[in-house]
C-alpha cells in the first residue's frame, strides 16, 4: 500500500523563479488589468448608450468583452497578490472554482467568436434581410447557448480533475489554476483522463474554429462574386476586426492547450498564457475600435461624456453657508 500524503492546499509556483522582477511585473499586470477593464467596459458603455450601435454585431461582441473582463477579474487580481505576498498558497475548493470559471469563460469566447462569424456571413450573404434573419431573441439565444455549452464543458473538466486524488506535491507550476498543471499533480492521472481532456479541449477550440472557418469559406465565396472593388473592399472591412482577434486569440489557446505536455513545457506554456490571459483581451478592444469608424465615434462621445462629468465636479464650488 503507498503512502500518500493527502493535498489540501496548493501552492502557486506563478512567478517565483523570477523574485527580482516581481514589483516591475507587478506594475505591467497591474497597468494591463486597469486598461483591460477601462477598455471592455467603455466598449459596453458606448454600445449601450450609442441606438446606432443596437445591432447583432454589437450585441456579441458587447458580449464578448463582458466575457473577456470577466476573464481577468478571475485570474489577475490573484496573480497580483501572490506577486506581492509571501504565502502563494490556494485551497482546493478555491482552485477548482477559479479553473471552472476561467474554462468556462474561455470557452464561451470561442463559442461566442463562431456566432460572430454566423453573423459576419449572414449580414454579406442577406444584408436586405440581415435584421430578420439575425433578431435580437436569435442573438440571445445563441450568447445564452455559448455560454451553457462552455460552462458544461468547464464543469466536467474540474469536475473529474478534482475527483482524482492529489498527494505529495502541491507545487503548481503556473500563475493560476489551469486544466493541465493541476491534472499532473493528481497521483492516479492516467492516460485516459489526459484523452478527455484533450478531447473537450479540442471540441471548444477546433469545433469553434471550424465553425468559423466554415462561415469566412461562404463570406470569400459571396465577396469574390460581388461585382464593384468598392463592395468588396467593405465586405472584407466589415470582417477584418473579428478576424484578427480570432487568429490571436486561437494561436495562443492552441499552442497552451491542443500541444502535447510534459513537465518542461509548463514555463513555456505559462509564459504563453500570460499573453493569452493578459495581451488578448486588452487586444480586443484595440483591434474593434481601431477598425471600426462607428465604435470611435461612439467611445470619443462616452470618454466626452466622463471627461466632462469629473470636469464639473472638480470645477464645482463649495455652498457658503
Amino acid at each position: 500500500m503507498n503512502n500518500y500524503t493527502t493535498v489540501n492546499t496548493f501552492l502557486l509556483w506563478g512567478f517565483s523563479s523570477f523574485p527580482k522582477l516581481k514589483n516591475l511585473l507587478f506594475v505591467m499586470i497591474l497597468s494591463c488589468h486597469v486598461t483591460i477593464l477601462f477598455a471592455n467596459v467603455s466598449i459596453m458603455v458606448a454600445i449601450k448608450l450609442s441606438q446606432n450601435l443596437h445591432t447583432p454585431m454589437y450585441f456579441l461582441l458587447f458580449s464578448l468583452s463582458f466575457s473577456e473582463s470577466c476573464i481577468t477579474m478571475v485570474v489577475i487580481p490573484r496573480m497580483l497578490v501572490d506577486l506581492l505576498s509571501e504565502s502563494k498558497t490556494i485551497s482546493l475548493p478555491e482552485c477548482a472554482t477559479q479553473m471552472f470559471f476561467f474554462s468556462g469563460l474561455a470557452s464561451n469566447n470561442c463559442f461566442i467568436m463562431a456566432a460572430m462569424s454566423y453573423d459576419r456571413y449572414t449580414a454579406i450573404q442577406n444584408p436586405l434581410h440581415y435584421h430578420a434573419l439575425m433578431t435580437r431573441k436569435i442573438c440571445f439565444q445563441l450568447v445564452m447557448a455559448s455560454s451553457v455549452a462552455g460552462f458544461l464543458i468547464s464543469l466536467c473538466i474540474t469536475t473529474m480533475i478534482f475527483n482524482l486524488s492529489f498527494c505529495d506535491s502541491n507545487n503548481i507550476r503556473h500563475f493560476f489554476c489551469d486544466i493541465s498543471p493541476v491534472a499532473h499533480l493528481a497521483c492516479d492521472y492516467t492516460s485516459y483522463h489526459e484523452m478527455i481532456i484533450f478531447v473537450l479541449s479540442a471540441f471548444v477550440l477546433v469545433g469553434s474554429f471550424i465553425l468559423i472557418m466554415i462561415s469566412y469559406i461562404f463570406i470569400v465565396s459571396i465577396v469574390v462574386k460581388m461585382p464593384s472593388a468598392k463592395g468588396r473592399y467593405k465586405a472584407f472591412s466589415t470582417c477584418s476586426s473579428h478576424l484578427t482577434v480570432v487568429c490571436v486569440h486561437y494561436g495562443f489557446a492552441c499552442f497552451v492547450y491542443l500541444r502535447p505536455k510534459s513537465s518542461d513545457s509548463f514555463t513555456g506554456d505559462m509564459l504563453m498564457a500570460v499573453t493569452y490571459t493578459v495581451l488578448t483581451p486588452l487586444l480586443n478592444p484595440i483591434v474593434y475600435s481601431l477598425r471600426n469608424k462607428e465604435m470611435q465615434i461612439a467611445l470619443r462621445r462616452v470618454l466626452q461624456g466622463v471627461f466632462k462629468f469629473f470636469s464639473q465636479l472638480t470645477n464645482r464650488k463649495p455652498l457658503n453657508i
